[in-house]
């Protein structure tokens, strides 16, 4: 399937969300946008995976990179895309191909910009960490994230996020004594064992710390329930999986010890984790583009790439068209206006 860099962003992003791309099954829009960017003289274009690269050498002092995933959560009946108003609805219109349509015009148009730009359109990032494209080319190919500043194109609705919490998982585990459930007095059940622990989470207070200007919002959710041996079995173990969203004041260590805290007297083991970044809208290069786009920077309520950056010394802010509280969803959309208007934000920045 091929794309059209000369169409309108909208109807591009449209084409784009139409290559159903699941995380792990991103092959075939990689090569479509592997294939589009090719022809493109001013572009050096570079295939890890299905992670494509593409970068500009015009001897520019400054480089910097704009980066967006190509993969979505899983199909929930909203494909194909469709227009209704003024609003493009389908599966990853908002998180966030309409954001890689943008970055792939920005790319076919921008033939002298202003700053040496690296575009990044990255695999997996919508599951677990070690999986992550970026995550994959930072170890692979490090030159190929150099920059002095990012631009990670995740859902702000039009404003620029600061910063980006962290992440981790948990299982936390109530233990019980295995029995007939015809004699279950003999045994100790580990589901109900379960009750402390989604009480502590039901009264939990979640902290809103202020960090570098921007307030963040934590949260700590049972997501899943394991447990159950069969129909006449006492369970004696039963698993509850936590997630935490941890404020960048804190780094992984401490976010595993506040669990650990939490849950005490309960066996915790944790499965997976990321750490946040602090906003650094400080750094000269945020502080520039800033200016250009305009508004009123909030904090990033949720992880992203923006971390991996913060690792690699590379400033790094999100901005993207989609609502970020429409991700994920099944009626997901994305504003066609809101497409126009961040495309020339970008433009504006990159080309002044």
């Amino acid at each position: 399937m091929r794309l059209d860099l000369t169409q309108e962003a909208w109807r591009l992003a449209a084409r784009i969300v139409d290559i159903e791309s699941v995380s792990g099954g991103e092959r075939a829009l990689a090569d479509a946008i592997e294939q589009a960017l090719l022809p493109l003289p001013h572009l050096t274009v570079l295939r890890d995976g299905n992670a494509v690269v593409a970068r500009t050498h015009l001897g520019h002092p400054e480089r910097v990179v704009i980066a967006g995933h190509i993969d979505t959560v899983p199909v929930a009946d909203n494909l194909p895309s469709k227009v209704s108003g003024d609003r493009l609805y389908g599966c990853g219109t908002s998180d966030m191909k309409s954001s890689v349509a943008v970055v792939l015009r920005m790319a076919a148009r921008l033939t002298r910009p202003n700053r040496d730009i690296t575009y990044i359109f990255y695999d997996c990032e919508e599951i677990e960490a070690e999986r992550n494209g970026l995550r994959r080319l930072s170890l692979a190919h490090p030159d190929w994230l150099s920059a002095d500043f990012a631009v990670l194109m995740e859902p702000t609705d039009g404003l620029i996020e600061g910063g980006c919490q962290g992440t981790l998982r948990a299982e936390v585990a109530a233990r019980g004594i295995r029995a007939h459930s015809a004699r279950s007095w003999f045994g100790v059940n580990a589901i109900h064992g379960i009750l402390p622990i989604l009480t502590t989470l039901d009264s939990y207070e979640a902290r809103r710390p202020v960090v570098d200007g921007l307030e963040y919002h934590e949260g700590l959710n049972a997501v899943r329930v394991r447990g159950g041996v069969a129909g006449n079995v006492i369970p004696d173990e039963c698993v509850v999986t936590v997630n935490y969203r941890f404020a960048p004041d804190l780094d992984l260590a401490l976010a595993r010890q506040h669990v650990r805290d939490v849950f005490a007297g309960f066996d915790v083991r944790f499965t997976d984790g990321a750490p946040g970044a602090r906003p650094g809208l400080t750094h000269p290069a945020a502080a520039a583009f800033a200016s250009a786009v305009g508004g009123a920077p909030r904090a990033k309520l949720g992880w992203t790439d923006v971390a991996l950056f913060s690792t690699l010394g590379v400033p790094a802010v999100n901005y993207g068209p989609g609502d970020p509280n429409l991700a994920h969803q099944r009626e997901e959309w994305v504003s066609l206006p809101k497409i126009e208007e961040c495309e020339q934000a970008m433009l504006a920045w990159l080309s002044a």
